[in-house]
Parts: C-alpha cells; sequence; structure tokens
C-alpha cells in the first residue's frame, strides 16, 4: 500500500497548491501572533472607527479570482481592529471565557487536519480524542463512569440533544416510538422548570417540540435556585425536569439533592443546563454547590466558557448511551460502521469538526488540579470584584457564588443602585476600554452583570478595572 503522497505532487498544479497553503498557513499563524502582541494595548472593545471600517467588507463579489494572501491581510487589516479582546483578562461579558495557549494551538492543527469526525474510518484521531475527553470530562465532573458524552457547538446543542434523549425515552417507556409515530397524538409530557429557567433550554424544548409556554414554573429563592419546598412531588413517568448548574446572573445552582432523587423514584427524566456552573464539580472547595448532580439522567455543559477552550465545544452527557442511541442515530449503507462509538451517532451532527481536539489538549495540559485551581481562582477573582466595588459603594445585590457578580450604582456611593444610573455606567464602561461587562435585568433592577471566565485574569485586572468602572460611575454621576 501506498504512503507517500510524494509522487501525486510532481503535477505542477499540485505542487503549487502545496506550497500556497503552507505559505498561507504560516502567514496566518504570523499575524495571528502579531494580532496577540498587540490585543494588550488596545482597547477591549474596538473603536468606533474600526467598526465602521467592516463596511470595507459589505461589496458584491468580484468576478475575478484573488490570491489567499491579500484575502488574508485584507481580514487581518480590517478584521483584526473590530474585534472586541476576550483572552487578555478584563473581559467580564456574556460568561465567554479565553482561550488556553494548548487549546489555541491545538485548533490552528486540528484546522490543518481538516477532519470529519462523524465516523472512525473517517478521522481515527478525531474519533479517540473525543471519546478521551469526554471520558475526562466525564470523571472530572464526578458523573456516573459509564455515561456517555460528546461534543457539541455549544451549550444550547447539549441542552436540545440531552431534552430531545429525554423526550424520545420517557415516551419509548410509554409505548410510544418518535421515530415511527413522531409527536402528533403522542402522550403529553409534563415540562418543569425553574423561574430563572435560561432562554438556551427554553429554546431547546421548543425545537422539541415541547412548548415552553405550557412549562410549569417552580418558584426560586433569593439567590435565583430553585425553592425545594415549592417542588411539586406529583411528578411522574411522562415527567421531564430541567435543572441549573449556575444561574447566569448569581452563579447559584438548584438544591440538587433534594429535587432529583424523587422525580427518578417516580420515573421522570432530570436533565441539568450545567453550561458553566457544572465545573464547580471539578473543584473539591466548590463541588458541594451541586451535590447531587451526579444523579441526574442527563447533563450540558460548555468547554468554552470555563475551561477556555476554543467556541464550538459544547457537550451533552447521558448517563444511558442506549437512550441518546435511540434519539440520535441515523443509518444509510454508505455510513455502515461497526464501531462502538460514531460520532454521527450521539448528536444532530453528522458531518462535524474534530471538536474535542481542543478540550483534550487544555485537559492534558492542565490535568485535574489544574482545571480545579482554574475553577477557584475564577471565584477567586469574582469575590475580590465584588469586595473592591462594595468598598466603593457600588451595591452588590448577590453575594457571589460562583464566578458571577450582579451590581448596581445609586446616585452617591452607598446609596441604593439607580437603574439609569447603572445602565449608563454600563455604557460608559464600553466607551472607556479598560474592561467589558454586560448589563441586564435581575428581579426587575438594572444591573452590571461581570462575569469572570477568562483564566487569564488576574487581581491586577480586577483592581484595574475596578477603578475604570468607580471612574465612570463618578463621571456618571456629575451628570446627574
Amino acid at each position: 500500500m501506498a504512503t507517500d503522497l510524494t509522487p501525486a505532487l510532481t503535477h505542477p498544479m499540485a505542487l503549487a497548491r502545496l506550497r500556497e497553503r503552507i505559505a498561507v498557513t504560516t502567514e496566518a499563524a504570523r499575524r495571528a501572533g502579531g494580532y496577540l502582541a498587540a490585543a494588550p494595548h488596545r482597547p477591549i472593545a474596538p473603536t468606533a472607527d474600526a467598526v465602521a471600517g467592516l463596511e470595507a467588507f459589505r461589496r458584491p463579489l468580484q468576478d475575478a479570482p484573488r490570491t489567499a494572501h491579500d484575502v488574508l491581510r485584507e481580514l487581518d487589516e480590517v478584521g483584526s481592529p473590530a474585534t472586541t479582546v476576550q483572552a487578555m483578562g478584563r473581559y467580564f461579558g456574556y460568561v465567554n471565557g479565553g482561550v488556553e495557549p494548548a487549546a489555541a494551538a491545538a485548533s490552528i492543527l486540528a484546522g490543518a487536519w481538516d477532519q470529519n469526525a462523524a465516523l472512525p474510518a473517517q478521522s481515527p484521531v478525531a474519533s479517540v480524542l473525543d471519546e478521551v475527553a469526554a471520558a475526562w470530562v466525564v470523571d472530572l465532573l464526578g458523573l456516573p463512569h459509564d455515561a456517555v458524552a460528546t461534543f457539541t457547538t455549544g451549550a444550547t446543542l447539549a441542552n436540545f440533544t440531552g431534552i430531545v434523549t429525554a423526550r424520545d425515552a420517557l415516551l419509548a417507556r410509554a409505548g410510544w416510538d418518535v421515530n415511527e409515530l413522531g409527536l402528533i397524538g403522542a402522550p403529553p409530557i409534563r415540562v418543569v422548570v425553574g423561574d430563572e429557567v435560561h432562554i438556551s433550554a427554553l429554546k431547546s424544548l421548543r425545537l422539541a417540540g415541547l412548548a415552553p409556554g405550557l412549562v410549569e414554573r417552580v418558584p426560586v429563592d433569593a439567590r435565583g435556585a430553585i425553592d425545594a419546598d415549592a417542588f411539586p412531588t406529583d411528578t411522574d413517568a411522562l415527567t421531564l425536569v430541567l435543572l441549573q448548574a449556575g444561574n447566569v446572573t448569581t452563579g447559584a445552582s438548584d438544591p440538587f439533592d433534594r429535587i432529583i432523587p424523587g422525580v427518578r423514584e417516580r420515573g421522570g427524566w432530570v436533565h441539568v443546563d450545567g453550561a458553566f456552573g457544572l465545573w464547580a464539580a471539578a473543584s473539591p472547595t466548590l463541588r458541594e454547590q451541586v451535590w447531587g448532580v451526579d444523579q441526574a439522567d442527563s447533563w450540558a455543559t460548555d468547554a468554552h466558557k470555563w475551561l477556555n477552550a476554543p467556541y464550538d465545544s459544547g457537550v451533552v452527557i447521558v448517563r444511558d448511551y442506549r437512550d441518546l442511541y435511540r434519539a440520535m442515530a441515523m443509518h444509510a449503507p454508505y455510513l455502515a460502521s461497526t464501531d462502538s462509538r460514531p460520532l454521527m451517532h450521539l448528536s444532530p451532527h453528522m458531518s462535524q469538526r474534530a471538536r474535542g481536539v481542543e478540550t483534550w489538549a487544555l485537559l492534558a495540559a492542565r490535568g485535574r488540579s489544574g482545571i480545579a485551581e482554574l475553577v477557584d481562582h475564577s471565584c477567586a477573582m469574582a469575590s475580590l470584584f465584588a469586595d473592591l466595588l462594595r468598598e466603593a459603594g457600588a451595591e452588590v445585590i448577590v453575594e457571589p457564588a460562583l464566578n458571577q457578580v450582579p451590581v448596581t450604582f445609586g446616585q452617591e456611593p452607598g446609596a441604593p443602585g439607580d437603574d439609569a444610573v447603572t445602565a449608563a455606567v454600563t455604557r460608559a464602561i464600553a466607551q472607556e476600554g479598560t474592561l467589558w461587562a454586560g448589563g441586564s435585568v435581575w428581579n426587575g433592577r438594572t444591573i452590571l452583570r461581570i462575569s469572570v471566565s477568562d483564566a487569564a485574569t488576574t487581581a491586577d485586572d480586577v483592581r484595574a478595572s475596578v477603578d475604570a468602572i468607580v471612574a465612570c460611575w463618578e463621571a456618571v454621576r456629575a451628570t446627574f
């Protein structure tokens, strides 16, 4: 069997194409390095001029080809200034992590590999790395050792996969085959959620044909976690319960140990949306916050948040492989496989990039203790944020449970938070450029929501950010 491709490169066109690809890949790496070197010296948010410059991209497609080098040059010169700097320690928006060096480097190599991970026959390396990284994730989170996990495009797709799996499993137990009969006329599934359920879980319910408008909402406590005393005790074998690890505003998690056992004893299914908060289980000092989460039936999380993998790194985990396979498998003669774990049978994706590579790389680099340190450090930086802002007279409306800090600003230090002042401070922060953090609304109050998810954030970053926030607050107060 021939293993040397050199003879194929004797054709001048093939050789020229290879040389161009090598050259432009090398140039892309050089430009990426230049971007990283410049990022610490520019505002976190792009300038108005840089954003305006993006209009250059809005043009009709030209007739003639351009060189890859010319396209890359334009992409860098016009696109790079208009990015938001997320991986330099001062981006605190949307629970978006930075990116670990090993994961970023692995992404570059995986891009050159250009692997389709749908079947092991298409890419043995993608299959093995997905399997190993997924097993490591299950182990780190303390979930059942025989649970099956795989990577998706993000936590929303992970939630969707888990919810569809739950739907089909519950109906199968009731004698209804969704594959053969669809959903019209199927026994109704009761869906129970907390009042603070995340919108990605509601979107997933809608996509799964389980109307979000019909869900039962359970009251939550002052931290946004479900009140276990208010949780219904009459759930049955056609009940799907969605719980949450890590409230998107406060970081608080639902009381899993008080809810899950009863639901499962009565035959129901519990799915946990743990996009970021599930990673508390990887920390010996924080795992008590998600105590009992391992008793659920399925889980969704995301490696691009706290783990600091590149985007497109969601993870779905299901207790029983057979349930996931029933819901996700697809078959065709040309796709026949005797392998035990074809990825196209574990998620909605068919063709898919080798998205487990980056998570494998960062886990291999950090190890168990490194992941725990990453999670603990983010929480420590969030607590420092809360302490310094409180000292400055801002109102931290919920003490950080994990890495989220909801804060409001009043007309004067120490005064109750004012919606208009807080909104103006949030806008001023984005314009000032030292950091970026997003606004939100919590229990009817306008807040600044600080999410510490970048492993690069230091105490110096927090202090510099607090100084900038306070300066913006002072400037805003002068206008009121």
